[in-house]
């Protein structure tokens, strides 16, 4: 099923709970989220001055512009044109990213569903190609310190596509930052059968749609 790229825009009507923008946060137009409520507390090894919590700031790079003007962020959103979905009703979402800026581009999406409402534990993040800055600080403590976060399911979870224990949650979004042509094809139907509502790839469109259609 071949998509469209188009402007990043991260829309959901999905109702769930909802979390609080970090302070100092600032968005563009007034957002109906309730609040105000507590943020989940920093994982250990993390730094007090990180932009998220659970992302450590020493261990990530630093951001670089992702490919497209910033999602807008509306009341009543409509579904962008670059969005479809799959026959189990899932969502799918293209953000157009060269390979280098593919988790740049993720991180962004990341942001933009917090500030829209999503709960961080709803959202996991999986990487084609090196693991995300995050889940290398964090598998530095031990895998076991790291599955631990991920079973307590509050927090945002980064990890590798093809770790299968990565369990699904609501929304999940994909890095394609590297890795082969074959790992893509693997990546995007297994990370779609772990996706409850939201499925959001981001990275080279034309790679992207091969895969896709690899497995049509």
């Amino acid at each position: 099923m071949p998509l469209i790229p188009e402007e990043p825009q991260i829309h959901e009507s999905v109702p769930g709970p909802r979390a609080t923008p970090a302070a100092g946060r600032t968005a563009p137009t007034p957002r109906p989220v309730p609040g105000p409520g507590p943020r989940p507390a920093p994982p250990r090894g993390a730094p007090a001055s990180s932009a998220r919590p659970g992302k450590p700031g020493p261990a990530a790079p630093p951001r670089g512009p992702v490919a497209g003007p910033p999602a807008q962020r509306t009341g009543s959103p409509q579904p962008p044109a670059a969005e479809t979905g799959s026959a189990t009703g899932t969502q799918l979402q293209l953000i157009p990213a060269p390979a280098g800026g593919a988790v740049d581009a993720a991180d962004e999406a990341v942001d933009l569903l917090l500030d829209s409402g999503r709960a961080p534990g709803e959202i996991l993040v999986l990487t084609t190609g090196e693991n995300h800055p995050w889940a290398a600080h964090e598998l530095s403590f031990g895998e076991a310190s790291y599955w631990a976060q991920h079973d307590a399911a509050d927090d945002v979870f980064y990890a590798d596509a093809a770790a299968e224990r990565a369990a699904g949650r609501p929304v999940v979004i994909v890095a394609v930052n590297g890795g082969t042509d074959e790992t893509a094809a693997r990546a995007l139907p297994a990370a779609m059968a772990r996706a409850g509502t939201l499925l959001i790839v981001c990275g080279d469109p034309q790679r992207i749609n091969t895969a896709l259609g690899a497995n049509a």
